[in-house]
């Protein structure tokens, strides 16, 4: 066999390889928004973040799916609360990279749980920036996935914005919003991903200051 056609025939089996594995790759169904909509935890309510999420999706080539923030809504005046591992789908999640984050709900919110800062990458399959910190992604929930009892949080003088800056539709600094740490880093051995602590605010700026940049976990309920 000539050297020309030993390397052609190489070069067609690599291209066939790559391809095949990207066929085997499962395709994105969960993501870190790479930004935020910049109005701290003003999002337009859950359905203006889970236009968010639905658009940085298309953008990625995945708007052929149903994307939804990982978002709880406290239940204020009566209007019913919202557990945010109840609107996420069944499972199981990939990352943009084909690595999978959990196999379901129950795994999603147990200690096998695979987000870490190795995995829990953008819509582009990008690792968020150590620099600034940006590590507090909102959540407003508990460590169960479940949204926050508005009576407990009024128990501890922490119902101004029911841990959901106003259920996303407020920016106010007095205001605040559980957050997860998606590196699991900072407040204790193993920081929980979905409820590590609240913001101090809901601006923008108090955001920045407690260590976020308004992200947000979006997941693929198809």
């Amino acid at each position: 066999m000539k050297r020309s056609t030993r390397i052609a025939a190489a070069s067609l089996l690599s291209v066939t390889v790559t391809a095949a594995l990207y066929a085997q790759r499962p395709a994105m169904s969960f993501f870190v928004t790479s930004l935020g909509l910049g109005d701290g935890g003003n999002l337009g309510g859950i359905k203006g973040a889970d236009a968010h999420c639905q658009a940085l999706a298309r953008s990625a080539g995945a708007g052929n799916k149903t994307w939804r923030a990982y978002l709880s809504v406290t239940d204020l005046n009566g209007k019913g609360a919202i557990d945010a591992r109840d609107r996420i789908g069944r499972g199981p999640w990939h990352n943009a990279n084909g690595v999978r984050i959990a196999i379901d709900v129950d795994d999603l919110h147990s200690d096998s749980a695979n987000i870490t800062a190795e995995t829990a990458v953008t819509e582009k399959g990008a690792k968020l920036p150590t620099e600034p910190n940006q590590h507090d992604i909102l959540t407003g929930s508990t460590r169960e996935g479940r949204a926050w009892s508005y009576n407990l949080l009024d128990d501890l003088n922490l119902e101004s914005g029911a841990m959901t800056c106003s259920n996303y539709t407020s920016n106010a600094e007095n205001q605040f919003v559980m957050v997860g740490h998606y590196d699991r880093a900072g407040t204790a051995p193993i920081s929980p991903w979905n409820a590590a602590h609240p913001s101090v605010g809901c601006s923008q700026a108090k955001l920045v200051e407690t260590g976020g940049a308004g992200l947000l976990y979006c997941f693929a309920i198809d």
